[in-house]
């Protein structure tokens, strides 16, 4: 059995669970918080593709809409490797927690797990500067 080692990212975000919930798991709200996808995105069906940020083409696959918080997503890059990448937002008080856990790629190197848990807790304090701050939605 292979199990990766993981690491749950969070930060805390002064506003309702169900505000953060629908500004992060709108597709064309992600450029403004998530620095690989800077460039933004466009539906193709199911899925949305992502074009000219630092780790190429992208095709990126969200999980339905639901009532609990599940913003999972998968993506795959243009040679075809597919990332899970579970993210959740909960209630936290009167405000929300939102998480995301970095598994651990066989092979992955200390330097580069952390550069990915520091993007990622980057992009997650710019989604709560941005729904802090002024609430900003493109809905």
């Amino acid at each position: 059995m292979n199990v990766m080692s993981a690491r749950i990212i969070h930060v805390s975000i002064a506003r309702r669970w169900d505000e953060v919930y629908e500004f992060a798991a709108d597709p064309r709200n992600i450029a403004l918080w998530a620095s690989g996808l800077a460039a933004g995105l466009r539906p193709d069906g199911e899925d949305w593709i992502g074009d000219g940020g630092p780790i190429g083409r992208i095709r990126i696959r969200f999980a339905a809409r639901n009532p609990f918080g599940v913003l999972d997503h998968s993506v795959t890059l243009e040679d075809g490797s597919v990332f899970a990448n579970p993210l959740r937002v909960v209630v936290n008080g009167d405000g929300a927690e939102i998480m995301f856990t970095l598994l651990r790629r066989p092979g992955e190197s200390d330097a580069a797990f952390e550069t990915d848990a520091a993007h990622i807790l980057a992009d997650l304090n710019t989604l709560k500067a941005l729904l802090e701050t002024n609430g900003d939605r493109n809905d």
